[in-house]
């Protein structure tokens, strides 16, 4: 706190306290006032600051904090900045109400409860779970670390920069949130996330068509085109020719098919026509009905009952040797 000519500024010491205090928001939680044990703990370092502790102005401060307050928690941030600001202004002799004060902070809280799902929720954490899922199933041990260290360096710097945005910016942050700017927030991060659901489709659904019954054609090859396993000699003599000529070494030492089949007959499944002409299409599709069923029917089990039903629908379609 600076004191100048009796004028109290909070410091960015106390503003970052404020901040740390913010991430236990939803710590008592309760259903008749949401958040507003969380906000006003948050609120209790500027506070203390701004009003001498015991005094009416601290205890009145305290019980306009009380009142309801719910929105998402890390977009409560930016109202904690423009709160600070009201409340600096009303410790420096401001005429400034507590309806005033409430106001802003109600008519703040619900636009922004909107755009925190798609943007961390349904776009962010998905995406880094994504890159570390990656790392971790190539065998990379630092995978949890990647995911616990990008989420946490984003999540805080946001935190950190729009508390400090809305404490800057005071009550006319609410005239930027009436200009379109949540609806351009909110296109950008559907955007975004569409981007990167379509990146790892193809990398995380996986369909293949390569039963018994899902046989396109049977050709038979000629002399030459396959390998004669009866003409093999026997022992490891017979290994080494039956890997020559299955495989071979080019000019740099790397090991690729030699284009001699393994049988007299060349299978073609209906994957093999569906990698030339349009790979990844089956999971494509199957994701495409993923999200018309979670949209059609919006019950809270409606994803349980599409886990079951994919795991049903695949043993049925192995049955039918499909698959």
């Amino acid at each position: 706190m600076e004191n100048t000519t009796n004028k109290v500024t909070l410091s960015k010491g106390t503003r970052f306290k404020v901040m740390m205090s913010s991430m236990f928001l939803q710590g008592s939680w309760n259903y008749e006032r949401m958040q507003n044990v969380g906000w006003a703990f948050s609120l209790m370092p500027a506070l203390k600051k701004l009003y001498k502790p015991g005094s009416e102005e601290a205890k009145l401060a305290l019980q306009r904090h009380m009142e309801f307050f719910n929105t998402h928690p890390y977009l409560a941030s930016p109202i904690l900045g423009v709160t600070l600001a009201l409340e600096e202004e009303r410790a420096n002799g401001t005429q400034i109400d507590n309806a005033a004060i409430q106001g802003v902070k109600v008519g703040m809280m619900g636009p922004l409860a909107g755009i925190g799902d798609p943007v961390f929720w349904f776009t962010i954490r998905p995406i880094i779970g994504a890159i570390a899922a990656s790392l971790a199933t190539g065998g990379s041990i630092i995978a949890p670390l990647v995911f616990f260290i990008a989420w946490n360096a984003i999540r805080i710097s946001f935190l950190w920069y729009s508390q400090e945005f809305g404490y800057k910016q005071g009550t006319a942050i609410t005239s930027d949130l009436g200009g379109g700017m949540l609806q351009q927030v909110t296109k950008g991060a559907s955007i975004l996330g569409m981007f990167v659901l379509g990146a790892l489709i193809q990398r995380w659904v996986s369909i293949s068509w390569t039963g018994p019954n899902a046989v396109v054609s049977k050709i038979p090859l000629s002399k030459g085109a396959y390998l004669d396993w009866n003409s093999l000699p026997s022992g490891t003599k017979g290994v080494q020719s039956a890997i020559t000529t299955l495989f071979s070494q080019d000019s740099t030492g790397a090991i690729k098919q030699s284009g001699v089949f393994m049988s007299s007959t060349k299978v073609t499944y209906l994957q093999d026509n569906l990698n030339t002409l349009l790979p990844g299409l089956s999971a494509l599709l199957l994701t495409f009905l993923v999200i018309w069923l979670l949209r059609k029917f919006k019950s809270r089990n409606t994803p349980l009952i599409i886990i079951i039903g994919m795991f049903i629908l695949g043993i049925l379609l192995h049955w039918a040797g499909l698959m």
